[in-house]
């Protein structure tokens, strides 16, 4: 083979090696142009597992009084203000932030408000009008060991509140700096405190601040024992003004608050008063003088109905040994649902049945 043959075969050759190394990828499959990379670029799935949910921490302690859950340990004393109830001093202020609200007659057949403050934080806010204290509204304010709030009181309220050692800021007497009147009402409807104030009054008297604060027993589910349907109850006193009318809405467990035919609202927020549960308990009531003064037995207990989760339940009371009055059937305490609780008391004549009706 002459010289030229030999460099044509090798230029061949040659030229076959590069055909073939450009077909494979070239440089061990890491070049090769933009075909080769289009095909060893695919495109990346979604990942098909969703985020994990992250469940809120609950909240570690319970309010005493209502059940509800808390941040921190609710430790302060109950303030107890006795809460004018007369047609012209509504709408009141503060009672949204009450955890329990009891209602009870007093003189002429109008009925007073007791608001136990105990876990609220809104020490600013209004509460009132304030109005003046009886022996068993005393006797109420201190089951729960609370300082109790009021303007004025009877002779007999006077006696066991300065006799008896009972921690009280009194308007008129002991307390007047605590309290002040509103422009905007005529007196004696325009009597106002706050928890901020009551706190300070209770503080500078040199009253204890805290101490193991009574519980109520609650359970998510409520009771347990048997009822019947009680969507709309109607709780009657002795004077149409004072009639108060509940309507359960299930969708918040709530009942809704209405008195003399009007929703009862609170006049801080416009909020219509509401609880999770009602309790209606009758008592033996006796009138003391020409005043209509009244003295109501709470020692001796007696019939109850309590209304949660849009049931009637049929129970007694009791003055238990803590002083509490407990709702229970068949010897063991009733649990309340977690939230704000209303009592009523109602006279046991002509029949405490009389005092409250409701319908499905």
């Amino acid at each position: 083979m002459n010289k030229r043959m030999q460099i044509s075969a090798a230029a061949l050759l040659l030229s076959l090696i590069l055909l073939v190394t450009a077909c494979s990828g070239g440089n061990g499959g890491n070049g090769g142009g933009n075909e080769a990379s289009q095909e060893t670029v695919g495109t990346i799935e979604p990942s098909s597992q969703a985020e994990p949910t992250v469940e809120p921490t609950p909240l570690p302690y319970d309010a005493p009084l209502t059940g509800l859950k808390l941040e921190k340990a609710a430790t302060a004393r109950p303030i107890v203000v006795m809460i004018n109830n007369f047609a012209a001093a509504r709408p009141q202020s503060g009672l949204t932030n009450a955890d329990v609200i009891w209602e009870v007659l007093a003189e002429g057949g109008i009925t007073r408000l007791i608001a136990v403050f105990q876990s609220t934080n809104a020490a600013t806010d209004s509460i009132g009008p304030v109005r003046s204290i009886r022996p068993y509204l005393i006797d109420i304010g201190d089951s729960y060991g609370a300082v109790m709030a009021h303007a004025g009181a009877s002779n007999d309220g006077y006696d066991i509140l300065q006799h008896q050692g009972k921690p009280y800021l009194d308007e008129i007497s002991n307390a007047g700096s605590y309290f002040w009147r509103s422009k905007e009402r005529k007196a004696p409807h325009n009597l106002y405190s706050s928890l901020e104030k009551l706190r300070e009054g209770a503080e500078k008297k040199k009253y204890r601040s805290g101490d193991a604060v009574p519980a109520y027993t609650f359970a998510d589910t409520g009771s347990t024992e048997s009822g019947v349907p009680a969507s709309n109850i109607t709780i009657s006193f002795l004077m149409q003004d004072y009639k108060v009318v509940y309507a359960y809405d299930a969708a918040g467990g709530l009942y809704k608050r209405s008195i003399g035919e009007k929703p009862h609202i609170d006049m801080n927020n416009d909020q219509q008063l509401s609880a999770a549960n009602l309790v209606v308990l009758g008592a033996n009531h006796k009138t003391l003088d020409n005043q209509g003064r009244l003295a109501v037995d709470l020692t001796d207990g007696g019939s109850a109905i309590l209304f949660q989760k849009g049931i009637a339940i049929e129970a007694e009371w009791v003055r238990a040994p803590d002083g509490m009055i407990r709702i229970v059937k068949n010897g063991a305490e009733l649990p309340f649902v977690p939230g704000k609780t209303f009592f009523h008391i109602v006279p046991n004549n002509p029949t405490f049945e009389e005092h409250v009706t409701w319908v499905q």
